[in-house]
C-alpha cells in the first residue's frame, strides 16, 4: 500500500457514475500553473470551476485526494490519444503544485519528486497501467497545453520504470543536435509520433504549420527537454525511432 501522508479534500467536480478499475488504462501528469498553492486547491475544489484531478501533489511533498480513482475526475478536457478522445473517461489525473509558464515556471522539489514516484508506483501495480500509458497533458493536448513541461523529471521516471524513455547515448544525442533533416526524414518522424500514440486531430482547426510545430513542441518537453523549439532537428528524429521502435 501506499506508505505515503494522504490527506483528503474532496473536490465537487467529477462524474457522478462510478467506472471499474479495467476502464483505467493512463495515468496523466500536469502542473497547477498558479502563483499560489492555496489558490490552486481552491480551484480544484471550488465546483464553480469545473476542474479537478484525483491528486494533488503540494511543493512539501503531501499527497492530496480530491477525487477517489473510481470516480471520473475532470482533468484532461480536450485530448487524444492513440484512437481514445476525451480521456477523462480512462485516466487518473495527478496535478503538482508548480506556478507554470506563466508564473515563472519552477523545478518540481525533491519531496514533490518523490511522491510523485511513489504515488505513480501504486497506481501502475493497483490498476496495471502500461508505462507507455503515462503520460502529460501536453502530450494528449498539444495545441492548448504545455504541463508538466520540459523542467519534468520523465528520465528519472523511466529509470523507475514508471514511463517511456529513448535508449540513446548522451553523446549521441549531442551530436545530432541541431542538425538539419530532410523532408522525407520530418514525414517519418511524424510517422513515429502516430505510433508513440500522438494524434493528428486538430479540433481547433489551427493551421497545419502552427499545429505540426506546437506537436513538436509537445514532443520535445517530453523526450527532449534542453530546447523546445518546435523545430524537427536529427535528435528529435533519432528519438522518435528510438521510441517507435520499442513500442512495436
Amino acid at each position: 500500500n501506499m506508505k505515503l501522508k494522504k490527506i483528503y479534500n474532496y473536490s465537487p467536480n467529477f462524474d457522478l457514475k462510478k467506472r471499474k478499475n479495467k476502464q483505467i488504462k493512463f495515468v496523466i501528469f500536469h502542473y497547477t500553473g498558479m502563483k499560489s498553492e492555496i489558490g490552486a486547491l481552491n480551484r480544484l475544489t471550488n465546483s464553480t470551476s469545473k476542474v479537478s484531478s484525483h491528486y494533488l501533489i503540494k511543493r512539501n511533498g503531501d499527497i492530496i485526494i480530491l477525487v477517489p480513482d473510481l470516480y471520473i475526475a475532470w482533468h484532461a478536457g480536450n485530448s487524444s490519444w492513440k484512437n481514445l478522445d476525451s480521456l477523462n473517461k480512462y485516466s487518473i489525473g495527478i496535478e503538482i503544485s508548480n506556478p507554470g509558464h506563466q508564473n515563472n515556471y519552477k523545478n518540481f522539489s525533491k519531496k514533490q519528486i518523490k511522491s510523485i514516484f511513489a504515488l505513480s508506483k501504486y497506481l501502475i501495480k493497483k490498476y496495471n497501467i502500461k508505462v507507455d500509458k503515462v503520460l502529460g497533458h501536453s502530450d494528449i493536448a498539444p495545441s492548448r497545453k504545455k504541463d508538466p513541461g520540459e523542467k519534468f523529471p520523465w528520465s528519472l521516471l523511466a529509470k523507475n520504470k514508471i514511463c517511456i524513455w529513448h535508449s540513446l547515448s548522451k553523446a549521441c544525442l549531442k551530436k545530432n543536435r541541431s542538425v538539419k533533416i530532410t523532408a522525407e526524414d520530418k514525414k517519418i518522424f511524424f510517422k513515429n509520433l502516430l505510433k508513440i500514440g500522438y494524434t493528428f486531430k486538430n479540433k481547433k482547426k489551427i493551421k497545419k504549420k502552427i499545429f505540426l510545430n506546437l506537436l513538436t513542441k509537445a514532443f520535445q518537453r517530453r523526450f527532449r527537454q534542453e530546447i523546445v523549439n518546435g523545430k524537427i532537428d536529427k535528435e528529435c528524429f533519432l528519438i522518435s525511432e528510438n521510441i517507435a521502435k520499442k513500442l512495436k
